[in-house]
């Protein structure tokens, strides 16, 4: 898996773990959406860290020994999980994380530790308001928004403070 360091103290990772889960379950039942074993198991391991994971780190992972998954079959789960908005791309990574609020739709941002990796999403809120104004005036069609921040997260910030543009 991707190094990461886990939130601020007091964080139960597992129950970000079992409520990512029980998430899925529930959005999979109301959409009549198959969560298969595999797809389930690729969840809980992008889940297991707060930080982005690579499909070739959860194919390592997945590999059991008594058991090997190929890449399609991961890249497969992966389309499935965030067709149903269970996972994010975050694209400069070409990784993968969780979204916390996956019964919510919505753009995400993300803000990525570029010393830890840990990764936490936001509402992209007035940003995603203005960026979509922008291309109603320049007649551009958005089919997909990634907002990415790159920086170091409060717990690595040795000053703790605020890091300039």
């Amino acid at each position: 898996m991707s190094p990461g360091t886990a939130p601020q103290p007091p964080h139960d990772h597992h129950a970000c773990i079992d409520r990512a889960l029980a998430q899925a379950d529930s959005i999979c039942a109301e959409r009549g959406a198959r969560l298969t074993a595999l797809r389930r198991r690729v969840l809980e391991l992008v889940w297991q860290d707060h930080a982005a994971v690579k499909a070739y780190d959860l194919l390592r992972a997945l590999d059991t020994g008594a058991t090997t998954a190929k890449p399609p079959t991961v890249y497969r789960a992966l389309d499935f999980l965030i067709e149903h908005g269970l996972v994010h791309r975050l694209e400069s990574l070409n990784a993968y994380v969780g979204c916390p609020e996956p019964a919510r739709a919505h753009e995400g941002g993300f803000m990525i530790c570029e010393t830890c990796g840990r990764v936490s999403e936001f509402d992209t809120g007035k940003a995603g308001a203005a960026i979509a104004s922008r291309a109603r005036r320049d007649g551009f069609r958005i089919r997909r928004q990634t907002v990415e921040v790159r920086g170091v997260c409060a717990a690595c910030d040795p000053d703790g403070g605020e890091i300039a543009p």
